[in-house]
């Protein structure tokens, strides 16, 4: 008895906490009402609406004073559309040809003999230059090398072109050296065998060379001892000695002019010009 009335009140306790958590839980899971509001506006009948004002009259001016006009409005001054100038065209570079060679040049160059008849190439290339007209810059700009082979009466016999970097150019040294006149003899009596380049350009049209040393002997072209076909026999190489310059010989080297210093300083500028040219173009 003592046990059971204790028990018997923590029952009922627990079962009194436990129904009143129902209850909550009960009234948390029902919907909530919605209230409608409705206002509703009241027209009193005691008040009327109030008709609009007119319009005010326009005041007539009077007789005395004189009738002002306002002047119109000036038009906000519209800015012209800007106009790009188109900046003029660059003038392209130009270069005359130059004259043929003279009757003189032509007869100095038919008597002389040393670089294969060097004066003589040079004014053929002169000549043909000469006739081909202006440079201009552009596509039509070039150089034109050919090989060329001239009879001893002076008449050419064989030319062939080995490279060109400009049609015009080509184009025109053919028709020049189609129109060549006639020539005076070659000055060894024998056929010219020679290559020209043309140089068809508005900033150069070919130096003319250098005579000073052309009396000293061409140095000895270098060749391999060492070098062999693979078919013909091997030979031990051997150093040549020098060969002697005959008696006559030597009496002409002293007349020849070895110091470049000893022509006139004109000719000293205008190599220096024209060593100035070449590497200034990258020649």
């Amino acid at each position: 008895m003592k046990l059971s009335i204790p028990l018997l009140l923590s029952l009922a306790l627990h079962a009194v906490l436990v129904a009143g958590w129902q209850l909550d839980a009960l009234k948390i899971a029902k919907n909530p009402e919605t209230i409608e509001i409705r206002i509703a506006a009241q027209v009193r009948e005691d008040v009327q609406e109030l008709p609009a004002p007119p319009p005010p009259k326009p005041a007539k001016p009077s007789a005395s004073a004189p009738p002002t006009t306002t002047p119109p409005r000036e038009a906000n001054p519209v800015s012209a559309p800007e106009v790009l100038v188109v900046p003029s065209a660059k003038t392209p570079a130009s270069l005359e040809a130059p004259p043929p060679p003279s009757a003189e040049e032509w007869q100095v160059a038919s008597t002389y003999k040393l670089k294969n008849s060097k004066r003589y190439r040079n004014n053929w290339g002169q000549l043909v230059r000469s006739m081909m007209g202006t440079a201009v810059e552009g596509p039509g700009q070039g150089m034109v090398r050919f090989r060329i082979e001239i009879a001893p009466d002076g008449t050419l016999a064989n030319i062939k072109e080995l490279w060109s970097t400009s049609e015009n150019a080509s184009k025109l040294a053919w028709q020049a050296i189609k129109s060549l006149p006639p020539l005076p003899p070659t000055p060894t009596g024998q056929p010219l065998i020679f290559e020209r380049t043309i140089s068809f350009q508005p900033y150069e049209t070919g130096w003319p060379p250098s005579y000073t040393l052309d009396c000293l002997p061409d140095p000895p072209a270098f060749k391999n001892p060492f070098a062999w076909d693979g078919k013909s026999p091997q030979e031990q190489a051997r150093h040549q000695a020098p060969k002697r310059v005959p008696a006559d010989a030597e009496a002409s080297q002293e007349k020849c002019v070895t110091d470049s210093t000893a022509v006139t300083i004109e000719q000293e500028e205008g190599e220096m010009k024209r060593q100035t040219e070449i590497y200034r173009w990258g020649r």
